[in-house]
Parts: C-alpha cells; sequence; structure tokens
C-alpha cells in the first residue's frame, strides 16, 4: 500500500506518490504518477492543491519535471496544476476544451496526439475532457478505469453513452496495465474492462426495468436498486442512474415528461 508522501515505484520508470485526500469517491487519495520523459520526467495529476502533496512531488521529481499532464481537470486531479506548474516552471497540458475554465492549459491536446513517450486517447463520459495516455508501461486512465470502483458518471458533462463507448476501445489494445487515478495498478486490464461493460449493461436493464415497474424518476430507482447504499454516495448513483436515463431516451427507448421518465 502506498504511503502518503512517499514515490512508490509501480514499474520500470514509473513512480506514484497518494494525496491525503480519501474519501468514498477517492479511494485512499489521488494518484499522481510520475514518468521518465525525454530525458526528464512527466508528471500526471497533480492532484488537490495540497502543499505537502506538492512538495513531495517536486522532490521525487528531483529537478526534473517537464511537463504536467492532465487526465481531465475535476479537482483532485487538477486543482493542484497551477501551483505545481509555479514550483517548477512545467507547462500544464490538457484536453484542449478542460471542463474546469479555471483550470489555464498551455498544451491542448487531443485523440492521437504524441507527447514525449505518451500516446493520447480521448476517453470521454466520466468528464469530456477525460484523456489517457498510453505509454510502453501500461495506459494511465485517471478516473476512467480504476481497480476499486466504476467511475461516477454524471450529466451534463458526463455521458453514459460516451464512456460506454471509451470503455469498448480499450479492449483488444493490449495494455501490459492500467496506472489509474484512484487506487492500485490494474495488472488484468481487460477483464476489468469486461467486467464494467458487462455491470453498465446489466445497470440500464435494472433501470428500463425499474421505468416499466412504475419508478419514474432516479431518486426513487435508486432507493431500488441500491440497497443499503452508503449515504454518502447516493447523489453520485443518482447521477449514474440519469446518464443511464439519458441514454436511454437518446436511444428512443423512454422519454422525459415534466422531469419524469416512461417507457415508450
Amino acid at each position: 500500500m502506498a504511503e502518503y508522501g512517499v514515490a512508490v515505484p509501480e514499474a520500470p520508470g514509473v513512480w506514484r506518490v497518494v494525496a491525503r485526500n480519501p474519501g468514498p469517491l477517492t479511494e485512499r487519495g489521488t494518484n499522481s504518477w510520475l514518468v521518465e520523459d525525454e530525458g526528464g520526467v512527466a508528471l500526471i495529476d497533480p492532484g488537490p492543491a495540497d502543499a505537502a502533496h506538492l512538495a513531495a512531488i517536486v522532490a521525487a521529481g528531483g529537478g526534473r519535471i517537464g511537463r504536467i499532464l492532465l487526465t481531465h481537470t475535476h479537482p483532485d486531479h487538477a486543482r493542484g496544476a497551477a501551483g505545481l506548474a509555479r514550483m517548477t516552471g512545467a507547462p500544464v497540458m490538457g484536453f484542449g476544451r478542460p471542463w474546469d475554465k479555471a483550470v489555464r492549459i498551455e498544451g491542448a491536446l487531443g485523440e492521437g496526439d504524441r507527447v514525449g513517450p505518451f500516446t493520447v486517447l480521448h476517453t470521454p463520459g466520466h468528464a469530456s475532457d477525460h484523456l489517457c495516455f498510453a505509454h510502453a508501461a501500461g495506459l494511465f486512465t485517471g478516473d476512467h478505469v480504476m481497480g476499486w470502483s466504476t467511475s461516477v458518471v454524471a450529466p451534463p458533462d458526463g455521458s453514459m453513452a460516451d464512456y460506454l463507448a471509451s470503455l469498448r476501445r480499450l479492449l483488444g489494445r493490449g495494455d501490459a496495465a492500467y496506472f489509474p487515478g484512484h487506487g492500485a495498478v490494474v495488472r488484468e486490464p481487460e477483464r476489468l474492462v469486461r467486467g464494467m461493460i458487462m455491470h453498465r449493461v446489466q445497470r440500464e436493464a435494472a433501470v428500463l426495468g425499474a421505468v416499466r415497474a412504475g419508478l419514474c424518476v432516479p431518486a426513487s430507482i435508486v432507493e431500488r436498486l441500491y440497497a443499503g447504499l452508503d449515504p454518502r454516495l447516493v447523489r453520485a448513483a443518482e447521477a449514474s442512474v440519469l446518464a443511464h436515463l439519458l441514454k436511454l431516451e437518446g436511444e428512443g427507448r423512454v422519454v422525459r415528461e415534466d422531469g419524469e421518465f416512461r417507457v415508450v
């Protein structure tokens, strides 16, 4: 288990530093990844604006951090970007249309771009600006795929249709491992992705069944489908159920009237 403030080697040329921001949506905290990069070090996801965490990243980088890459601009991944940029002089690089407009992107990235040893994949779903970074050691997946939990998909920025499409495009890539935004390294990535796709397909069927039974809003569907859910996760569950409903609406399988859904 990684310790806070300590750079732990996870693969040749890859180290993980965990931020001290544990919670029901972040596991032990946000993973910041240091990766050998063309004579320097790339930092993937600086995490929250936590002085101790940023200091640990700078110390682990040994003055060699040459660029800061963002998988997406949610606060637990990107809020520390500005501070780390000031401390290192490294440019912040991420998707060209960031979800958080307050995050300053100096190097806009998109699908298929090459950045040193990385190839960029645009993987919207959890966030419209979500990127994964393919590397010889594996795929840096941010919140797109995590080993400890499925991702929250929260409209309007999150899209269940996009999320499933982004999951399916990972199949057959042959990545040796996934280095996620939270939780441990995923050593059997394709097996996990197939399981996540199946989970979402089954959840969608259950949501549709709940609408057929007369449950017409996310809150009532969550009460039926998520018995015993941690109260801290109820809003996240409602957001994901809404994402499923909007996907079904887009496919013409349900309709919405006055904020309530019904089967066509």
